[in-house]
């Protein structure tokens, strides 16, 4: 997931204005709204494989990166930890080696998610690039082989933000795509219940520009492993409506279309002369055109709900009711319990990294029907998903 990751009718303007109010007041008692009879029968449905994506439950808690709330990202600390704390579904974004393997990381700029740095004989690797507009200056995963890769080791992201996480620092490799499907299938049989999976395709334009074209080696691993069918517990999403489309015409998963800040474009706009913004897209218009090949949207979350100046929420955009008209599921990102990434008004003393009140902030994201939304802390999304079901 990015920096920058339907069935209920009804959801007029008066609620809108309801919810309005309550955002306002944060802290307030629930609302006992339809939303929560939904995800009640949406989770009593769920059935162990088969059922496809609409048999998760409402709303999905999605492990973002894994449980990087608590373990370096994209490692298997991570994903075994957002597995075992419950989460629905795990996060992988894909990035592609020299020669050619899909690896897990955040993004190909790995100088601040490994170890790279400290290996003298990857010295001359660093270097300067444009990715997608944006000059960036460290070691990418392209200038690396598979073999090089995995002599390096894992780190946290935001060490300064999560100290504590830094305890694990160097105990994971990189892994890669197909070792993660042989992960989720080996726990998928362990525990008599599929491994649910969402993976994002991270600067595809970029990456085919180079040779390394990231969708026909995905759908290839897919296909291998058996999960490249429509019910498959397998989303597939990326920035990049060009990298959703060709997804489209070589598997049959689930597909996601992310959508950043209202006044971005898509890189691949941007490379194609598309002049459309993400404001564009959210309009009715811009979501029939996603919903014609992509069963749904990931939405930041500041597309469900704006902030102000200061950093508070303020009334719901009419997003959530628009995607579910156009047939679309919606799976903002990202909740964090740290005050820092927390809207202003859910924020507790003045310690940017320590917990604010996430469980009030994820009760207001709920109410506004939305189907699903990534964490990087499964275990607060789970319990406040259970306060949202039984309140």
């Amino acid at each position: 997931m990015g920096t920058q990751t339907p069935d209920e009718q009804g959801r007029g303007t008066g609620r809108r204005t309801l919810l309005g109010a309550a955002v306002l007041g944060a802290g307030g008692a629930v609302l006992g709204l339809p939303g929560a009879a939904r995800a009640e029968s949406a989770a009593a449905e769920q059935r162990p494989g088969g059922g496809g994506y609409k048999s998760l439950p409402v709303p999905t808690v999605i492990g973002h990166r894994g449980a990087s709330g608590y373990r370096p990202e994209h490692t298997f600390g991570s994903y075994q930890l957002a597995l075992d704390l419950g989460a629905d579904v795990i996060e992988q974004d894909l990035v592609p080696t020299k020669d050619g393997h899909l690896v897990c990381r955040h993004e190909n700029d790995i100088t601040a998610t490994t170890d790279v740095a400290a290996h003298p004989e990857f010295a001359d690797r660093k270097t300067t690039k444009s990715v997608d507009g944006t000059s960036l200056t460290g070691w990418f995963t392209e200038d690396f082989t598979l073999a090089e890769l995995k002599t390096l080791r894992a780190k946290e992201r935001i060490p300064g933000t999560r100290q504590r996480n830094t305890l694990y620092d160097g105990r994971w490799d990189i892994p890669t795509f197909e070792e993660v499907l042989r992960w989720a299938a080996r726990e998928s049989r362990e525990r008599g219940k599929e491994v649910w999976l969402h993976v994002e395709t991270k600067h595809p334009t970029y990456f085919r520009k180079l040779g390394l074209g990231l969708e026909e080696p995905l759908a290839k691993l897919l296909r291998k492993y058996g999960k490249h069918t429509k019910n498959a517990p397998v989303f597939l999403q990326s920035f990049e409506p060009s990298s959703i489309q060709r997804l489209n015409k070589l598997v049959d998963n689930p597909l996601v279309v992310l959508l950043s800040s209202a006044n971005s474009r898509p890189w691949d706009f941007v490379q194609a002369g598309d002049p459309r913004t993400v404001a564009d897209l959210v309009k009715p218009e811009g979501l029939a055109w996603i919903a014609s090949y992509a069963q749904g949207i990931g939405p930041t979350v500041d597309l469900i709900i704006p902030r102000d100046a200061s950093g508070n929420l303020t009334t719901p955009t009419t997003l959530v009711d628009d995607a579910h008209d156009a047939g679309l599921i919606l799976h903002p990102y990202t909740m964090r319990n740290e005050n820092t990434f927390l809207p202003a008004n859910f924020r507790k003393g003045t310690d940017p990294n320590a917990y604010g009140d996430a469980f009030g902030a994820f009760q207001v994201y709920f109410k506004t029907g939305i189907d699903g939304i990534f964490t990087d802390n499964a275990d607060t999304g789970l319990l406040a998903r259970e306060d949202f079901v039984n309140g």
